[in-house]
């Protein structure tokens, strides 16, 4: 898979497949590889044409060609080298002048409390045994880039980067979730509580734990019956209370959080036993999903003359 972070950085390949040629080119070998002789009959072109728009395909790591000296002559076999094809349209948002931004690997949280049906994996493996929550404490945990649970709750403890002597304005998390069925079930509600330095920031009811197509991230070896994406949500608290995807769901205040001056603060996801929707919660990172980023948190401050104002 090709992921194009900036539209820039595409420019190549737009201009490989700006041509009705070179689409039904690759549109061509989707199907299955093809010698040039094949391909080039296929698109009633000399070799010569075709071997102009091949060469421009490869460049950009659309098509690979390999020799094949089986059967009569040397013939070039060309196959399409990408199974998928992700273009951020919007760039991500610039970080402002006063602001500091952390990065949470989904498996380095420092405390926990999960019930089955739970467990995790790295990119690579699943750690332990599923379902079964002491393994959670293993030290593999750390490098999990995926984790799931009925109830319970995992908590990060963040770093605060803001000025010693600044006044914290804004709290931001973004982060891909959904809930945690048996199997998959897209109609699946969990209500998923977020919580900061053990304050109730809010709550935000998870519709399923979605497994209809395999996340654009997820990789191959993952189980299709088992969580394949969820939701991109972002948390935002500011002045004016706590909101979710711009929406307004509680009246906690930044101020309330006792951010300013601290060293740390803790973040945690919580499915609580008492919930109207006890379904369970699945946090991934970036390598699941379809969001290639692990828990995201910022902090926007006014630092200096700016915070006594």
């Amino acid at each position: 898979m090709l992921h194009i972070e900036k539209l820039t950085d595409g420019l190549s390949l737009f201009k490989a497949l700006g041509s009705e040629v070179r689409l039904e080119i690759v549109q061509l070998l989707v199907e299955h590889p093809m010698n040039m002789n094949e391909l080039a009959g296929k698109l009633h072109i000399t070799n010569g044409a075709l071997t102009t728009h091949i060469k421009k395909l490869e460049e950009c790591g659309v098509v690979v060609t390999s020799n094949d000296s089986i059967g009569h002559g040397n013939q070039k076999i060309c196959q399409v080298a990408l199974d998928r094809l992700l273009v951020d349209i919007k760039n991500a948002p610039a970080v402002a002048e006063n602001s500091c931004y952390v990065d949470l690997k989904v498996g380095r949280y420092s405390g926990c409390q999960v019930l089955p049906t739970c467990g995790l994996a790295t990119a690579e493996r699943v750690i332990g045994e599923v379902d079964d929550y002491r393994y959670f404490s293993h030290p593999d945990h750390f490098d999990a880039d995926i984790l799931w649970f009925t109830q319970g709750y995992v908590e990060y403890q963040v770093p605060n980067f803001a000025s010693r002597h600044g006044k914290i304005t804004k709290l931001t998390v973004s982060a891909e979730l959904s809930s945690e069925a048996p199997g998959v079930n897209s109609q699946w509600p969990s209500d998923i509580s977020f919580y900061v330095n053990d304050i109730l920031v809010g709550t935000w009811t998870s519709p399923g734990d979605f497994g209809d197509v395999r996340g654009i991230f997820t990789p191959h070896w993952w189980f299709p019956n088992w969580n394949q994406y969820g939701l991109l949500k972002m948390l935002s608290i500011n002045d004016q209370g706590t909101f979710l995807d711009g929406l307004l769901i509680s009246d906690v205040r930044i101020a309330d959080l006792k951010l300013d001056g601290a060293q740390t603060f803790s973040l945690r996801f919580a499915v609580d036993p008492k919930a109207a929707n006890v379904g369970g919660l699945t946090i991934f990172g970036k390598t699941f999903g379809n969001y290639a980023q692990d828990i995201q948190v910022s902090l926007a401050y006014r630092d200096g003359a700016e915070a006594v104002q």
